[in-house]
């Protein structure tokens, strides 16, 4: 810091401990009147005790703490810890990216066929890449982490700005009626706003038993809702339980009675209830196996009534092990 100073006396300088910054044994009294402490925080609770570390040397050394890392965790997650630290008033850093492939972050890089063979080969040995299909691959990659080139995550953004104050929900794509509906367009909302999963955060740092891959699909949304990729590379809503659910925003262009094309898949019969957002049963639907996690098959349901403009409808899943696709509205 010697040497800092001798150039900058301005800039505060930021000091990170040991173990993922959250051990400052030898590290204090700071010997700097403009130094802060910078921690990180992953899978753990979202509560006063988990920082209880961090305010206390802010409180005894009269300095300033800064949540330098964190991230890799659920949406739920990202919103409960943003609203902890607004309320003791402490910034942050997440990763607004980590890792190729991955749904928990702002942005995303998507793997390509190439980059895989490479993976493969390093994983697994086999004919060696050349040099120069090595080299363009990766250069590939690079080109695609420029911020043009990444793929938004909405629901995440949405998530940690929106969500952190305000429990409402909004459509996460401008679904219309007659129309076809993916499953996997549900509302943006928190937790019990927007949908309900009984699997929806990574605690394994408080409680090794609450050890979560959340979306266990690890598919298009950083959300509880396990959201899988066929081999043909369509989505869907898989690993339903008893009791969860989905809300979908649509715009109905007419006032009447529509049919809903339900695409499912399951092992075994299942039933699941459509409701509106009020609690109002519109139907319930009996599903046959179809023989397969992916096979499936469409049933039609005849009946429900939409008022013209916005509907919000929930998907009750009263089964476990029910595959959702996909509703065409007609």
């Amino acid at each position: 810091t010697e040497a800092i100073r001798t150039v900058d006396k301005k800039h505060i300088i930021i000091i990170e401990g040991n173990g993922w910054g959250n051990n400052y044994n030898g590290l204090t009294p700071l010997w700097d009147n403009n130094m802060a402490f910078s921690f990180h925080k992953y899978w753990n609770y979202n509560d006063d005790a988990t920082l209880k570390f961090a305010l206390d040397l802010r409180e005894k050394h009269n300095a300033p703490i800064w949540l330098g890392e964190t991230g890799e965790n659920s949406n739920v997650w990202f919103t409960e810890l943003i609203q902890l630290l607004d309320k003791h008033n402490i910034g942050y850093a997440f990763w607004p990216m980590k890792k190729i492939d991955n749904i928990a972050g702002i942005t995303n890089v998507k793997i390509t066929p190439e980059y895989q063979e490479l993976l493969d080969y390093w994983k697994n040995g086999g004919e060696k890449p050349s040099k120069e299909f090595a080299q363009k691959t990766l250069m590939q990659i690079a080109n695609n982490y420029k911020f043009n080139n990444v793929e938004i995550k909405n629901d995440v953004i949405d998530a940690m700005f929106r969500q952190t104050k305000d429990n409402s929900t909004k459509p996460f794509k401008n679904l219309q009626a007659p129309g076809k509906i993916l499953a996997t367009d549900y509302d943006l909302g928190r937790m019990g706003a927007a949908y309900l999963d009984k699997d929806f955060i990574n605690l394994w740092v408080s409680d090794p038993a609450k050890r979560s891959e959340w979306n266990s699909g690890n598919q298009l949304r950083n959300d509880g809702v396990d959201i899988y990729k066929t081999n043909d590379n369509q989505y869907y809503v898989g690993k339903t339980e008893n009791g969860e659910w989905l809300q979908y925003t649509i715009n109905a262009k007419d006032s009447k009675t529509y049919t809903f094309d339900i695409n499912y898949a399951s092992n075994t019969t299942a039933k699941i209830r459509i409701e509106n957002a009020s609690g109002k049963q519109l139907a319930t639907v009996s599903l046959n196996s179809t023989g397969g996690n992916e096979i499936w098959k469409i049933v039609s349901v005849k009946g429900i009534n939409f008022k013209k403009g916005e509907n919000k409808i929930r998907i009750y899943f009263e089964n476990d092990g029910v595959n959702l696709k996909s509703f065409e509205v007609k």
